[in-house]
């Protein structure tokens, strides 16, 4: 099962600190040597928001309609279970601290 845990960005993060750099790259190791981790990265705060109605595709900045709304990062993981998803973004969730993540399963090949 593959899950995509996000990162949402509140504007009341605290700057990183060596702690966080290392306590992160233990983690992000540990996923990637169990083969857990199949991808990660940060995404930049803009971007570009497409609405179709019909024919007409409508092209706004974007990604969300509150400038307070802003993913700022990911991880493609797959894991056995939703249990097993969750106690990663757990584990994400101590090591940087409060905030707000998203976890959601991905369909497909």
């Amino acid at each position: 099962m593959r899950y995509l845990m996000t990162s949402l960005a509140t504007g009341a993060e605290t700057p990183p600190d060596e702690r966080l750099f290392t306590e992160m790259g233990k983690f992000i190791e540990e996923m990637t040597a169990t083969g857990v981790l199949l991808a990660t990265g940060g995404l930049a705060p803009t971007g570009l928001r497409l609405t179709s109605t019909g024919d007409e595709i409508t092209v706004t900045d974007g990604p969300f309609t509150e400038a307070k709304e802003v993913v700022a990062g990911f991880a493609l993981i797959e894991v056995r279970s939703e249990e097993e998803a969750l106690e990663l973004a757990r584990r994400f969730r101590r090591i940087v601290g409060d905030g707000v993540s998203v976890v959601q399963q991905v369909f497909g090949p």
